[in-house]
């Protein structure tokens, strides 16, 4: 019969038969996990489901969490579970089995699950650092394009009336070269300097 194997599952596809092996389920990815890691997985996206409103999709081999972008996904694998973590950061620890670094903003932790009791801190406390990122990385973006306030010219000092006084007295004084009583010296009877 006519027909071909696909180049990324490896299914025998008939002539004119639609295949998009890239359109699969959540259910078809892990029907045939044992039951430990049937459990790890469900323990893994309760978790996750907790933290809030997101997508979960079945895209190729991987089951993707996402909000606007994908924050984590998890590979189904036949004795564990790969998931990989989207970080603002490498972690170093003994559970993390390898880092990536797919952009300049996240970096990818995976992390093998074997059983349900495996999903507790530190790896939830990850789940969450990487379900906020991109809600810290939107903060630090607007805080960079935020116009910043040039440096304007000195503010001028405001005179009082009594200080404009004073200083046009000075400059009387200044010019004529003689000194001058005051008003109220005057009535006071008060002599200024003698000569």
């Amino acid at each position: 019969m006519p027909g071909h194997q696909c180049y990324h599952c490896k299914q025998w596809v008939e002539e004119g038969e639609a295949h998009d092996c890239w359109t699969t389920t959540e259910a078809a990815l892990t029907r045939d996990l044992s039951e430990d890691l049937q459990e790890a997985y469900e323990r893994l996206r309760e978790s996750a489901m907790e933290l809030g409103e997101q997508r979960v999709y079945a895209s190729h081999h991987s089951i993707m969490f996402a909000r606007k972008a994908c924050y984590f996904f998890v590979r189904p694998r036949k004795s564990f579970l790969e998931v990989c973590l989207f970080l603002g950061r490498p972690v170093k620890a003994p559970q993390i089995k390898r880092v990536e670094n797919p952009s300049r903003a996240k970096v990818a932790n995976l992390v093998h699950v074997r059983h349900r009791d495996e999903v507790e801190a530190p790896l939830t406390d990850w789940l969450r650092e990487a379900y906020e990122l991109p809600d810290r990385l939107a903060a630090a973006g607007a805080a960079r394009k935020a116009p910043r306030k040039k440096p304007g010219p000195p503010a001028k000092k405001v005179v009082t009336a009594k200080e404009a006084k004073v200083r046009t007295a000075g400059r009387k004084k200044a010019g004529s070269g003689k000194t001058t009583r005051s008003a109220t010296d005057r009535k006071k009877g008060a002599r200024g300097p003698r000569r």
